[in-house]
Parts: structure tokens; C-alpha cells; sequence
């Protein structure tokens, strides 16, 4: 729940959410209209859109806690997010493409999600992305011009005007990186050297075409961190109609034959069912989206059974597809100290492994300290050094997810399988001669030392340092995807398949991973789920 002001709020709205915020968590009723698991990037979006109708009552549970820790305020210190209590920690599976390595995967827990704990960046996702969805879904609404006209409507766009691409009256702030670092700067010419234009923003003609590069879009205000948690959700929090329940685990879906009733959850010691008169909303991400949907007997009808866990609909796409970015940290010795400014990563391109393609599948943004892997940090890293952190926008390989067991305590068994497709393979290798052309080119070399890796190696060499390099962004998705076909999870309005009154709001539902961060993607399921919703109750 709310416990305290935010730098830069009204302090006595901050006092009545508080008040409200302790007197409905001091008396949870039995059953609300809409229960939204999950505060994150897409959860934040569809609990507010409910509670915008006063007649709607809307628990919104998060299994994490508060929001106000200086690490989540201030964009200098995102990194230091990582492996606290406000990440799950997940760890995936030993991957045999990456030479045995177990990698480690944060994903946001407490209020906000990943906008608590991520770099802060505004990446729209590519033109081609969106007409994908569409397709998949068999639904216009999802295509790009639709997603467009959302993106305008709930942008307060602090940049150029723009009236094509950017809104300026919607609940999200984004502006331009501000005071971008020499290094930040030093990309966009060194991608000009290297025949790749370069736009005033990355969320606009830029992502219609073949790529480029640009300053990076960020959530950012005064210097401090602007959550799609506080973009959407603390402004109505003072609402009689929004209860907003922190440190509770939802432990699985209840359900009438194949409706569903209410959740199961764990709060202080204490397990206990709340019933949704409506609907249950899953926006957990693509990790516990899948495991609650298993433990609660909705999956592939042999995984549940090997669990001795009731099938109530046999969808074998729960757990399946899912993706996620992989990058390889390049990196260079400075030449003298330069500290990182905003969130120490200001800049970001976008430009393709082979020339005939129509679209961008490789990922690049530089950041102001050294990135190592846990193996190319045994190589040595420069005291003052910045990393090219590129990797593959558009990934062919697929992973799973699946339950250890049938206890909802117990981690799931995530098998990424990064690097396990060739073309995998091949985009990497382009991908990392592109970041050495890039960082060795002329615009660099006021600030550079020289290379620390790399370097140049023969092919075997290259294919090692892929392998001991491979890192996620952290944009974990896939893993109940949208669609129409076997392996689909949920349809167009992103309800379950079989199943009445349960939807699913978050990176999970894509089809494939959108080119580039998915903060901004997710807030756009957030806000197909929510109108979906109100259409299908009249709200």
C-alpha cells in the first residue's frame, strides 16, 4: 500500500492516499468487481483504467512492496535494483549454447514492476511488430496505426512537437535524455560514419524503416524516476473504489468448472481467497504468468498430470515461446575518468544483420561503464571503460518454461535456449563486427583508449566470446502468447482460451518480442486489456 510521499508530489494527496490506502487494506472484502494480479508495466495501466469508473471496485495485489527506496528514484542507481528484494531473482538453466552458463534473470517485484527497477527507456516497438500482432490476433486493433493513435493519446511528450507520432495531454512523461553524455553523442556520429542515419527521436519515422539511431527516450522527470506505477496508478490512489494490497502472492486462479471465481493469496502468513465478481486479470509477467495459470490447472494437459494438478483446459502454449533479447558487452578502455550521466545510457540504435531485410533485428545502446559477463569479466575490465550492449532485436530461438512442482513456493524450471537457433548465431556475429566497427570508428577515439574486447579473433575465437558473453536485457516474454492457432494462450482481448472472466495483461500475451525495451509495448497491452474490458461490462 501507500506509505509515503514521492519526491516532487503533493504531500497532502500523498497523506489522503495513505489514509485511504491503510483504512481499505484494514478492511479487504470478500470479493471485488476486478482483481489485477500484478502492479507492474501493464498491471499499473489496467487497474487504474477500471478504477476510473467509480462503480467499479478494483484490488489490485502485488506481490512486492513500496516504491519509494532511492535506488527506484534516482536513475543513476537502477543496477544496484538487481539481485535486492525487489527483483525475483530468477535463474535460468544451465544453456549448452552458451557453454553450460546459468543466467541469472531480474524481473521487477513491488510496485511498478520492471518501471521500478529498469533503465527507464520509452522504446515504442517497430512498425513491423505491431502489424505482426495484428496478424497473429487476426485483429486490426493490434496494427500499427491503431497502437500509433495509443501512443499519442497517452504520451506527455516533453520533446519537438510532433503531432504524427507524439501526444503531449496522456499519464505518461517521456522526454529526451537530458544533457546526453560525449559518448551518447559519439554513437549517433559514429553510426552516421557508418552509413546509418540517425533521427531526432527513436519513436517515430525511425522504427518505420530499416533503423537507425537516436538519444534515447526516457521515463524521467526533474532527474527522478517516473514509473507507469506512478504514471497511472499513485494519481488514483486516494480513490474509495481502488485497494492497493503490497507483500501478497497470489498462489493460484479459483474457478467454477471453467469460469473463474477469485485467487488464492499468501499475506502475511496467512492463505486466503478473495472472489472477482467480474473478471481476474493476470499481469504478472512472463515467468509467473505461466506458473500461476499451471498451478491453477491450466496448461499442457501431460505437464499438469505429471504434477497430479487437476486440468481445468488443456493449452499446451502455456510455458512456450518464450523469448527474450540477448546481448554481448563489447567494451573499451576511456581514456580518462568520465562519470555516467542520467541512467548512464543515453543512446540507442537500431539497424539490421543482413541487408535484404525490410526491418531492424539487432540492438545497440552504449553505456557508460564496463558490462561484463561473469566469464569476460575473468579477461580483465578497464577501472574506466563503456560497453556497447548490442544484441538480437528479433531472436529465432525459443525457450520453456514449466513447474518444478506443484508447490507454488518452489522456482520455476526456466529454459531459456538462448543462442540455440543458427540464425542466432550468424545475427550475433554481425552484431558484434558492427559494435567493433562502431566503437573503433573516428568519433570515438577522443575518449578512448583502446579496445578491451573483442579485439580480433579468428572465427572460433568470436564464437567463444558470443558464447561467454551472452547476457539477457531482460525482456522475458512469449510465454502465453496471443493468437489463433494451437499454441496461442489468449485471443484478441487477450482472454484465455476455454475460459470466461480471465484475462492476461503483460509481455507473456506477444507473439514474438518487440524491437527494442518493452516497457512502452506493455503499457500498450495494458490499455488494449482495459478497454476490452470495459466494452465487454459497459464501464
Amino acid at each position: 500500500m501507500i506509505t509515503e510521499a514521492f519526491p516532487g508530489q503533493d504531500s497532502d494527496f500523498a497523506r489522503r492516499a495513505r489514509e485511504n490506502q491503510s483504512r481499505l487494506n484494514a478492511d479487504l472484502k470478500r470479493s471485488y468487481d476486478f482483481i489485477v494480479c500484478g502492479a507492474g508495466s501493464s498491471g499499473s495501466v489496467v487497474a487504474r483504467r477500471l478504477a476510473e469508473n467509480s462503480n467499479a471496485e478494483v484490488l489490485l495485489i502485488e506481490a512486492g512492496g513500496g516504491d519509494e527506496a532511492e535506488s527506484v528514484i534516482d536513475p543513476a542507481l537502477w543496477p544496484t535494483n538487481l539481485g535486492s528484494e525487489r527483483d525475483w531473482g530468477f535463474q535460468a538453466e544451465p544453456n549448452p549454447h552458451l557453454g553450460g552458463r546459468e543466467l541469472s534473470m531480474s524481473m521487477g517485484k513491488g510496485l511498478g514492476g520492471g518501471s521500478s527497477i529498469n533503465v527507464m527507456v520509452w522504446a515504442r516497438g517497430h512498425k513491423s511488430d505491431w502489424d505482426h500482432f495484428a496478424a497473429e490476433a487476426g485483429d486490426a486493433g493490434w496494427g500499427y496505426e491503431s497502437v500509433l493513435d495509443i501512443y499519442r493519446r497517452i504520451e506527455n511528450w516533453q520533446g519537438a512537437s510532433d503531432a504524427r507520432f507524439r501526444g503531449t495531454d496522456g499519464p505518461v512523461w517521456v522526454q529526451p535524455a537530458h544533457d546526453p553524455h560525449p559518448l551518447a553523442h559519439a554513437l549517433l556520429d559514429a553510426a552516421r560514419e557508418q552509413g546509418i542515419p540517425t533521427f531526432g527521436s527513436p519513436n517515430g519515422a525511425m522504427m518505420e524503416g530499416p533503423g537507425g539511431g537516436a538519444i534515447t527516450d526516457m521515463l524521467v522527470r526533474d532527474g527522478r524516476r517516473q514509473s507507469l506505477y506512478r504514471a497511472y496508478v499513485h494519481p488514483v490512489s486516494d480513490r474509495p473504489n481502488l485497494t492497493i494490497v503490497t507483500g501478497a502472492h497470489v498462489r493460484r486462479i479459483l474457478f467454477d468448472r471453467r469460469r473463474a471465481t477469485g485467487v488464492e493469496i499468501e499475506k502475511d502468513g496467512r492463505i486466503f481467497s478473495i472472489g472477482a465478481r467480474s473478471e481476474v486479470i493476470l499481469s504478472t509477467g512472463a515467468i509467473n504468468t505461466p506458473k500461476l495459470l499451471m498451478l491453477s490447472g491450466i496448461g499442457e494437459r501431460a505437464e499438469l498430470e505429471r504434477l497430479s494438478i487437476p486440468v481445468v483446459q488443456n493449452l499446451a502454449g502455456v510455458g512456450r515461446n518464450m523469448q527474450d533479447h540477448v546481448s554481448f558487452g563489447c567494451m573499451w578502455e576511456l581514456s580518462r575518468p568520465m562519470a555516467p550521466r542520467n541512467s548512464g545510457s543515453e543512446a540507442t540504435l537500431y539497424w539490421k544483420s543482413r541487408a535484404d531485410l525490410d526491418a531492424p533485428d539487432l540492438l545497440f545502446c552504449q553505456v557508460e561503464f564496463p558490462v561484463p559477463s561473469e566469464r569476460t569479466a575473468a579477461l580483465g575490465v578497464p577501472d574506466h571503460g563503456w560497453t556497447m550492449f548490442a544484441g538480437l532485436a528479433q531472436p529465432e530461438s525459443r525457450g520453456r518454461v514449466r513447474l518444478r512442482d506443484a508447490d507454488p513456493a518452489k522456482p520455476m524450471v526456466i529454459d531459456a535456449n538462448m543462442l540455440s537457433d543458427p540464425a542466432d548465431i550468424e545475427a550475433a556475429r554481425a552484431c558484434v563486427k558492427l559494435c567493433r566497427d562502431l566503437g573503433n570508428g573516428e568519433a570515438f577515439k577522443p575518449f578512448v583508449k583502446g579496445e578491451v574486447m573483442p579485439r580480433d579473433r579468428d572465427d572460433a575465437g568470436l564464437d567463444a566470446f558470443i558464447r561467454d558473453s551472452a547476457v539477457t536485457y531482460w525482456h522475458q516474454c512469449g510465454t502465453a502468447k496471443m493468437g489463433q492457432d494451437d499454441m496461442s494462450v489468449v485471443d484478441t482481448s487477450l482472454s484465455v482460451h476455454g475460459i470466461e472472466r480471465l484475462r492476461i495483461a503483460d509481455g507473456s500475451i506477444m507473439p514474438r518480442v518487440t524491437t527494442g525495451n518493452t516497457q512502452a509495448p506493455c503499457a500498450i497491452i495494458g490499455e488494449q486489456a482495459a478497454a476490452r474490458i470495459r466494452a465487454d461490462h459497459g464501464l
